[in-house]
């Protein structure tokens, strides 16, 4: 999904500035599921921070599964085109495969290796690059990327919190618990998570979201209506870390 209206903003420079790495703050996205709307989050977040005044640019280490007819994966471009920092196609996507399946499977079938320290070094440089950083996981939490790594490795090597994307539906309790869970024993911190409606409409939504609140411990950062344009006001952005104003892109 795209927002209607929303165009590739402006680039603007890389920073050239000293500052540590480790400064520049970041979130690791990631889901309950495939298909729950982490891209759809991430682009959102990534035009708020940028309307905040932020060099925002978007990451994903890993993406499986070219748009018809083309070698680019369709979540890349979306992050692309919600950030305003030019930055090297290996960085902002390290990993890339045609086939549309598990990075560990599409990795194999390509005979490639996937490793985690080319992730953070391209993670470094766009850090280097913005004031802020978004990262998109694949798939869900857990997902392999080879035989003793998952998606919660490259979070936790990055050294970034975690912004869980709930895909609201029959099931997303357990799914969203039970990733909670595996953030938490992973000494990751879960810095908020979003409550993403999906088609068709869930069933007591409200209670369903009001559960997993009091179980979580915390809100969502936003509740996002099927098909909406989400933003990330002031408070929102503050409790994944980032310092900006409150800001809402037309869709």
């Amino acid at each position: 999904m795209n927002c209607a209206g929303i165009r590739r903003p402006g680039r603007v420079a890389a920073r050239r500035d000293s500052e540590a790495v480790e400064g520049t703050p970041g979130i690791f996205v990631t889901g309950t599921d495939t298909g729950v709307g982490k891209t759809w989050i991430a682009a959102a977040l990534l035009r708020s921070l940028r309307q905040a005044g932020f060099r925002a640019v978007g990451m994903k280490p890993i993406a499986a599964g070219f748009e018809p007819g083309t070698d680019v994966n369709g979540d890349v471009v979306a992050l692309l085109d919600a950030g305003n920092v030019d930055a090297a196609p290996q960085w902002r996507n390290p990993y890339a495969f045609a086939e549309p399946v598990a990075p560990h499977l599409a990795a194999a079938a390509a005979g490639v290796t996937i490793e985690v320290s080319r992730i953070v070094d391209a993670a470094a440089m766009l850090r280097r690059a913005a004031d802020a950083l978004v990262v998109e996981g694949a798939g869900g939490a857990l997902v392999p990327i080879d035989r003793t790594h998952d998606m919660l490795d490259i979070a936790a090597a990055l050294g970034l919190p975690v912004l869980l994307v709930v895909g609201m539906r029959l099931g997303c309790l357990n799914h969203a618990l039970a990733t909670a869970l595996a953030v938490q024993r992973r000494g990751l911190v879960l810095a908020g998570w979003v409550a993403n409606a999906l088609p068709p409409p869930m069933a007591l939504l409200t209670q369903n979201v009001e559960a997993l609140a009091e179980r979580l411990g915390s809100k969502p950062l936003a509740l996002v209506a099927a098909g909406e344009c989400p933003a990330f006001d002031t408070h929102a952005l503050a409790m994944l870390g980032f310092a900006g104003r409150s800001a809402r892109v037309p869709c």
